[in-house]
């Protein structure tokens, strides 16, 4: 509504610059029996004297006000919050948006939570981009789960061969649960993404907080990797501990356990839309709530960010102490370039080099990136398991020896030095 000109329906290029707006299920679960009429009003108050107050410090973002009325009872202690999404240009310098409403009593209030859009939000995704991104995570998780089936079948091999070999056990045991995280976790999405939407919200926060144990996993086996060739390669004096692998088992599943539980107790998980950069949805999923974000920054990006660091690091000492090794002679053997390349690419993976292209996708420039973060996840398994089969067959016994030497080489110059 204007004072000129009044009521009005929007134009084409209105629509892409109105926003949005989002009601809980909830309220419409309330009113399932009832014929109720739902009213969106959005003012342009420009030149109406309207929401004005005396001292009033601030102004009204894009001189535009929006009410929104369903039937005419009062509705209060929804679970799930109301989303108003307002699409703007460029802030001023040193300007910070406030969420108020219209109290006739009180004024302005601020009673409601302002958020920025984030990586789901991209601004460089259009609708055609979105999906045809979707379709290729979607195809990517059917490849990870089978190249992830492969390595735990083909680890399960090795170990059953040559099970007098303790080294070699401890080592594929622990590739055995990081395959395994990975396949839970594409399965989880393939869950998430198909029965999401229509779900009910218990049913919602379950499977959101079956996808963030998944992911969490799937973190923590990557740390404990790095953890494993530290002790392997670096601290290799007084390494040995009592049930190792069952202890990592403990850390590897259960520490998720415990933060998701807490983000559970907090009410953290729910339905969560995935939009253009014209606010137009394309995907529900069950995950952390819009109103939890903090929780997936501390979680998820906070953990993930810890745990590539301590990654790298080791990554860096052992390829250091390879090179040092390799100019004494203690390690000797087919040098082959594409073998060395193909075992650092692996390596890489193992130690979750490839989940880092996640932090570049927030800006504009972010579509290539997306579609490499998709695709080189997608190969993560494949990559693994390329280098599992270049480490350990068909000559697994002559690797293990040579492994033991490398050890024992280490052991005599730590304590001459």
């Amino acid at each position: 509504c204007s004072p000129l000109q009044g009521p009005r329906m929007l134009n084409v290029t209105g629509k892409g610059k109105a926003g949005k707006i989002q009601l809980p299920r909830e309220i419409f679960r309330s009113l399932s029996s009832q014929t109720v009429r739902m009213v969106v009003t959005v003012l342009n108050i420009q030149r109406l004297g309207m929401f004005e107050e005396v001292n009033q410090t601030g102004q009204v973002l894009d001189d535009t006000v929006v009410g929104i009325t369903v039937g005419e009872t009062s509705i209060s202690g929804l679970q799930d919050p109301v989303q108003l999404t307002f699409a703007h240009g460029q802030l001023p310098h040193g300007v910070t948006p406030q969420c108020v409403f219209w109290d006739p009593s009180k004024g302005w209030s601020r009673a409601c939570l302002t958020q920025r859009a984030h990586v789901w939000q991209n601004p460089a995704l259009d609708r055609s981009m979105a999906q045809a991104l979707m379709a290729v995570a979607t195809a990517g998780c059917g490849v990870a789960m089978a190249s992830s089936i492969f390595t735990i079948a083909f680890c399960i091999f090795l170990r059953c061969r040559f099970r007098s070999e303790e080294t070699l056990c401890t080592n594929l045991g622990l590739h055995v649960n990081l395959m395994g995280s990975l396949l839970l976790l594409n399965l989880a999405f393939l869950l998430n993404s198909g029965l999401s939407s229509g779900t009910q919200p218990g049913t919602c926060k379950v499977l959101g907080g079956l996808t963030h144990y998944c992911l969490l996993c799937c973190f923590t086996w990557m740390a404990l990797e790095g953890c494993h060739l530290y002790l392997l390669f670096v601290k290799v004096l007084g390494t040995y501990i009592h049930h190792y692998l069952v202890k990592l088992c403990l850390v590897g599943w259960g520490f998720p356990t415990l933060v998701v539980g807490v983000a559970g107790v907090i009410g953290s998980y729910g339905e969560y839309s995935v939009q253009t950069m014209d606010h137009q949805v394309i995907a529900h999923l069950c995950w952390i709530t819009s109103k939890y974000l903090l929780v997936h920054y501390i979680t998820n990006c906070g953990y993930f960010g810890l745990i590539i660091l301590f990654n790298m690091a080791v990554f860096g000492v052992v390829a250091q102490k390879s090179c040092c090794l390799q100019g004494t002679g203690a390690v000797q053997g087919d040098r082959k370039a594409w073998k060395v390349a193909l075992v650092v690419v692996g390596l890489f993976c193992l130690l979750g080099a490839t989940w880092v292209l996640a932090f570049l996708t927030h800006d504009t420039s972010s579509v290539p990136m997306l579609y490499l973060f998709t695709i080189l996840n997608s190969l993560q398994g494949i990559f693994i398991f390329v280098w599992l089969v270049i480490l350990y067959y068909p000559k697994t016994k002559e690797t293990a020896g040579s492994l033991s030497h490398i050890i024992r080489h280490d052991k005599t110059i730590t304590v001459s030095q």
